[in-house]
């Protein structure tokens, strides 16, 4: 299998985003969607999460490890979609280093277990608004208002 290289930008989008919905295969092959808060983009190859309250992805990921994980900015209305092979990860080096970059940053969940994406393929996620004659900043201008007035 072979393994991209995640561009700077992206990476940085990810960890700007934090919020990101993995996509597993529960062992009765029906699709499972979860939400995780603790998405980074852990190095130029790799993704990461917590397991914080993930006992089914987790479960589902023991079973079939390839994922699907989309990032969007619900402002922006664009993001990433990555294709990839979990791993799940309990302790050693990477464990503990994720664990120390969870703790800079504010998690402060009791962490056992943590997943490890190995990224096979990176899109980009557009909304189809920018199809037209749009801008960026009319888009994100829109977008703003509806949750500030919702």
């Amino acid at each position: 299998m072979k393994y991209i290289m995640i561009s700077q930008d992206v990476r940085e989008f990810v960890n700007k985003q934090k919020l990101g919905f993995v996509a597993t295969i529960s062992p009765d092959n029906t699709p499972s969607l979860s939400p995780k808060g603790s998405l980074i983009s852990w190095d130029s190859e790799n993704l990461a999460f917590a397991d914080i309250r993930s006992l089914g992805t987790v479960n589902n990921i023991s079973t079939n490890p390839n994922v699907e994980i989309n990032v969007i900015d619900p402002i922006l209305r664009k993001g990433y979609r990555f294709s990839g092979t979990a791993s799940i990860i309990k302790n050693g080096k990477t464990f503990d280093d994720i664990i120390q970059y969870y703790d800079k940053n504010g998690i402060k969940s009791a962490i056992d277990i943590i997943i490890l994406i190995k990224v096979t393929k990176v899109s980009e996620i557009l909304s189809p608004s920018y199809d037209s004659d749009i801008s960026e900043e009319e888009i994100k201008s829109m977008w703003k208002k509806h949750y500030l007035d919702s």
